[in-house]
């Protein structure tokens, strides 16, 4: 029998294994014994990591190097060019230029993400979306690298290959590709328990976003702002979209990766050349010290968030993205985001994930890259001072590309007093300074006691969602255990889920067709916190009823009413809509007064899952054509089953009929159509499908 120790046996509830008769010791890649695996060498349980921890660093340096050239994680991307628009300033809070000023512009480069997917995978697969932005201020350029999550998996980074070794293909057999539903991922998170809160929120729709324009940002960690006084303020980071949250349901997502596997690069790419530009609000929690302390959880736990109605967000700015890139290679590809860069007025705190995050990125890029001078590329070369971008005494490496002039190639120098160029020098007064924070405590592997609870945020979360998301939960838990193969595995992850919520453990077991087990150990009492409606999606206060930005189907035929065609798609755009004209052809398409049109797009080739919104516009001879053919039925079946609005021409009932289209609230004439298609009817959904 394996003598594993208990779980939750760390001083914050970590899972401790250790060796035995069945499992050999785990060493460094030099043979030296390993005491602990789950930590960082820090100075004192809530202290910085130390440099010094080489266990950390070879195992965060092999992972680092681990695929090339492509990125280890957040290989599939898409990217647009920007600015960012200070609306409040920050002057008393932070020296940091760009939040000096209101008005005051700042050019930005953001990449959206997959995590878990090769470079050739799929854009719409559930998964954490990372939500990655670069400013390029004029005191250099600032990487704001964050997710579409506010929180993470993991509270240690010496965990993170672990946890993506966990979630990629497995490696015996090289599947499943940008998917979490297999064994091994769920036997990881099982045995981690800091991770069920992530794991709750990757369960629930925000890891399935109908675009890349309604998804929220979060820094996720807690940084600092550095005042020009030297005064240190927390900060946490979030991204609010105008477009408001959006996501879709799981059926559709399946089907929209099979229809278009760029879904969501081709959205952005096409917003962005219609002027639908994405744009979202910076908005920031502020706090101190003695805030951070009352709080029953600890802000260096990446595991945690601050519920928005205990500390509300204020909004500092606006990001707008109006231009894609020339190039995809040069410019998304090779864009090179590292947590470690800041500006004056920006600082870190002591988060062990943030810490390992500050070496890891800059690591990974040296390989990614190849060169210690991928700063020299066009898209990652600061931009924001006059003259040159950047000025010091590094100099030569692969891929050098300027040429550097005289001899002054070290510092200090007294080369100028002879006529020489003397080189660049340091600014006391204006660059860059590190907080000053007080550290005190011994070297140690540990976590502090107060990264310990591991479940009251996630019951939390779980406890704040609409009654329709909560059933996406326990749905996406079953389907997902569904294709775990190992029974112990997913009776861990039931007894772990009873910690959550009784009513979801139980919604799990029953779509599983098991017992539920025995609730896990916790490691302190799980509490029960106030809701946080502003976690909500659906009939949350990001969700908006609007057809700006969104694309309307309207399907037609020959003999369509050339008045009714002209009605809808003249509503659409006055609403702010796209309308996209859908036919069973793309060429001629012959109208009741006899006039021809060219379609938008074929029918067989533009499933009701790509639009929002669908507008059937018929006649009773192209209704009668359509009933024949399986993709009108499946393209009206399915936009009553994805929740959308549906208008219809008189003429076209026989076809809604015939898809099984009953009539509700977000079916109706064509006059009704546009004011309807402006949302989704979550009250349709227990008509239409069993939920856990």
């Amino acid at each position: 029998m394996t003598k594993d120790t208990a779980l939750n046996a760390g001083t914050a509830g970590e899972t401790h294994q250790v060796a035995d008769d069945e499992h050999p010791v785990l060493t460094t890649n030099h043979g030296i014994p390993i005491s602990d695996n789950q930590n960082q060498l820090k100075a004192g349980a809530r202290g910085p990591v130390l440099l010094e921890d080489e266990i950390f660093r070879e195992k965060i340096n092999h992972f680092d190097h681990e695929r090339i050239p492509e990125r280890i994680v957040h290989a599939r991307g898409s990217a647009a060019h920007g600015y960012f628009e200070c609306t409040d300033s920050l002057a008393d809070i932070t020296c940091a230029d760009l939040f000096q000023k209101k008005g005051q512009r700042t050019e930005v480069f953001a990449r959206f993400s997959t995590v878990a997917g090769g470079a050739g995978s799929v854009d719409t697969p559930r998964d954490v979306r990372g939500f990655a932005v670069k400013f390029y201020t004029r005191e250099g350029n600032w990487d704001l690298v964050g997710n579409n999550i506010p929180v993470f998996f993991i509270q240690d980074a010496i965990k993170f290959p672990d946890l993506i070794h966990s979630v990629k293909m497995e490696a015996d057999r090289g599947f499943p590709q940008a998917a979490s539903a297999h064994d091994t991922f769920w036997d990881f998170i099982s045995l981690m328990p800091e991770a069920t809160h992530m794991a709750l929120w990757a369960m629930s729709d925000r890891t399935l976003p109908r675009t890349l324009a309604n998804m929220e940002g979060f820094g996720i960690h807690t940084f600092r702002f550095i005042s020009a006084e030297g005064k240190s303020t927390f900060v946490k980071f979030h991204w609010k979209p105008k477009a408001g949250l959006a996501s879709t349901i799981w059926d559709e997502t399946v089907k929209i990766a099979g229809a278009d596997p760029d879904f969501h690069r081709r959205d952005l790419f096409e917003r962005i050349g219609r002027g639908d530009y994405p744009e979202w609000e910076l908005g920031v929690q502020l706090f101190d010290e003695d805030f951070a302390n009352s709080q029953p959880y600890d802000v260096l736990d990446a595991t945690k968030i601050i519920p928005e109605e205990v500390l509300p967000v204020r909004i500092v700015g606006k990001m707008v993205l109006d231009r894609y890139p020339d190039n995809f290679f040069a410019e998304t590809e090779q864009v090179a985001f590292v947590p470690s860069h800041v500006v004056p007025g920006i600082g870190f705190s002591n988060d062990p994930l943030l810490q390992g995050r500050l070496f890891s990125y800059t690591d990974t890029q040296l390989s990614r890259l190849g060169s210690v001078n991928f700063h020299q590329l066009p898209i990652n070369a600061a931009k924001g001072r006059e003259g040159c971008p950047f000025l010091n005494q590094q100099r030569d490496g692969h891929m050098q590309m300027q040429v550097p002039k005289g001899r002054a190639n070290y510092e200090p120098n007294s080369l100028a007093k002879a006529g020489e160029p003397g080189g660049a020098r340091e600014d006391p007064e204006n660059g860059y300074k590190t907080f000053p924070a007080d550290e005190d405590g011994q070297k140690l592997r540990i976590r502090p006691e107060s990264f310990a609870d591991h479940y009251s945020q996630a019951r939390l979360f779980f406890r704040s969602m609409d009654s329709a998301e909560q059933a996406h939960i326990a749905s996406a838990f079953v389907f997902e255990l569904s294709k775990v193969s190992i029974e112990h595995i997913r009776i861990a992850m039931m007894a772990n889920l009873r910690n959550v919520d009784e009513d979801l453990a139980q919604r799990v077991a029953d779509g599983l067709g098991m017992k539920l087990p025995k609730a896990s150990a916790t490691a302190v009492p799980v509490l029960d916190m106030e809701p946080s409606p502003a976690l909500r999606i659906i009939r949350g206060p990001l969700e908006k009823a609007t057809l700006e930005g969104r694309t309307v189907g309207i399907l037609f035929a020959d003999g369509s009413d050339a008045g009714e065609l002209a009605n809808v798609t003249k509503a659409v755009k006055a609403a702010g809509g796209h309308p996209l004209t859908i036919a069973p052809k793309v060429g001629a398409v012959k109208l009741s007064d006899g006039s021809t049109v060219k379609a938008d797009a074929q029918l067989a080739g533009q499933p009701s899952v790509t639009v929002d919104a669908c507008a059937v516009v018929l006649s009773k001879e192209g209704c009668a054509m359509l009933l024949k053919e399986a993709a009108a039925v499946q393209w009206v079946m399915d936009a009553f089953g994805h929740l959308k609005a549906i208008g219809a021409s008189a003429a076209a009932q026989p076809l809604l009929d015939k898809a099984g289209v009953e009539a509700d609230e977000g079916v109706t004439d064509l006059d009704g159509f546009v004011e309807a298609a402006k949302r989704r009817y979550w009250d349709r959904e227990p008509k239409v499908r069993t939920l856990a």
